[in-house]
């Protein structure tokens, strides 16, 4: 793939409508006010709704990716991006101006691989919530692994490791970190976790599931990290009510 712009943000979007008339002027606003030139990739990831017409709306690229595998779409999407410089978002998450501005000088500068970001939500959620959300940000920068909502990274780093596994349904940001962090520390560059912007992601899940429910399946993906391997198994991140 001949790099001919800056960068591309490539977001998996799997009946998506809801969410990308919200986000996706978000996103253009924030594109805005840099003056390196940009481009988002929409990946329909074999929607039922009107997840490709919102995206052509707003002037995305988009491409169709018919195996619902969320590792799968980022990878196709990332197949037809024109960047040097690779931004993956999720449909529901707001990139702020100074977020994108910041991932893309870390990469410009040539010592960072690539990266993550701490998170936060998009409203108010219950103590327990915001304790389960603190212990994410707390292995996010301890153990240096990026969450999936928001990774930036080197198109060289990327095509270099393969892209996310195709071989789980969930966590493939996890495996991406190590490998990312692992071939950019044999070129001198480190992957960081950035910690003085937050990303803002949407707090859905909060309002699909129970806490009891997503503690459960942390718990399972825990115990038998093999579950990722089935999308069976992985439902939580495929889940999708009408009104979501």
């Amino acid at each position: 793939m001949n790099t001919t712009t800056g960068y591309s943000i490539i977001i998996p979007a799997y009946n998506e409508e809801k969410w990308l008339t919200r986000t996706l002027p978000y996103l253009k606003k924030a594109m805005e006010t840099l003056d390196v030139s940009g481009e988002v990739v929409v990946v329909d990831n074999n929607s039922t709704d009107g997840t490709a017409r919102v995206a052509r709306r707003h002037n995305a690229r988009i491409v169709f990716e018919p195996v619902n595998q969320i590792s799968r779409a980022r990878n196709t999407g990332a197949s037809i991006a024109k960047g040097y410089y690779l931004i993956f978002l999720d449909a529901d998450t707001f990139l702020s101006p100074v977020l994108l501005k910041t991932a893309l000088q870390h990469l410009s500068v040539g010592r960072l691989c690539g990266g993550g970001c701490l998170v936060d939500f998009d409203k108010p959620i219950s103590a327990f919530s915001r304790k389960i959300l603190g212990l994410w940000n707390w292995i996010s920068e301890t153990f240096n692994v990026a969450a999936g909502c928001f990774i930036f990274c080197r198109r060289d780093g990327f095509e270099a490791i393969g892209g996310f596994s195709e071989n789980v349904y969930a966590g493939e940001e996890i495996w991406f970190s190590y490998d990312l962090r692992s071939w950019g520390s044999t070129h001198n560059m480190a992957f960081k976790i950035i910690s003085a912007h937050r990303i803002i992601t949407s707090s859905r899940k909060l309002d699909w599931f129970s806490p009891l429910q997503l503690a459960f399946s942390a718990v399972v993906l825990t115990i038998f990290p093999f579950s990722v391997r089935f999308r069976r198994l992985c439902s939580h991140w495929y889940y999708r009510p009408k009104n979501g």
